[in-house]
C-alpha cells in the first residue's frame, strides 16, 4: 500500500524559512507529477507547486520567487523550500502525486503555521 508522509512543518515567524519533504513508501510506478497543495481555514485546497518528471515546474502566482520545488527521483520524494514566508502562507500544506496512468496519492498533510 502506498502512502506518502510529509515533514517539515511547523511554527515560523514572518520572513521566515522552511522546507517540506514529502516521502513515499511502498511501491509507486511511473510517477509523472508531483505536487504541493495547500488549504488554508475556511478555504479551497489550492495548488501551491508542481514539478513533472522532466522537471519542468509550475507555482501559483503568490509564491513565486518566494518557493522552490524540487524533486529526488531515486527516493520518490519532493522537496518544497519556502522562504521569505508570510502569514497568509498559512495552512496545511498536502503533497500529491500523479502517475502516468493518471492515479493520484495524496499525504495527509503537514501544517504551516506563520506568525509572530
Amino acid at each position: 500500500q502506498v502512502q506518502l508522509v510529509e515533514s517539515g512543518g511547523g511554527l515560523v515567524q514572518p520572513g521566515g524559512s522552511l522546507r517540506l519533504s514529502c516521502a513515499a513508501s511502498g511501491s509507486i510506478l511511473s510517477i509523472y507529477s508531483m505536487a504541493w497543495y495547500r488549504q488554508a481555514p475556511g478555504k479551497e485546497r489550492e495548488l501551491v507547486a508542481r514539478i513533472t518528471n522532466g522537471g519542468s515546474t509550475n507555482y501559483a502566482d503568490s509564491v513565486k520567487g518566494r518557493f522552490t520545488i524540487s524533486r529526488d527521483n531515486a527516493k520518490n520524494t519532493v522537496y518544497l523550500q519556502m522562504n521569505s514566508l508570510k502569514p497568509e502562507d498559512t495552512a496545511v500544506y498536502y503533497c500529491k502525486y500523479t502517475t502516468y496512468g493518471r492515479t493520484d496519492y495524496w499525504g495527509k498533510g503537514t501544517l504551516v503555521t506563520v506568525s509572530s
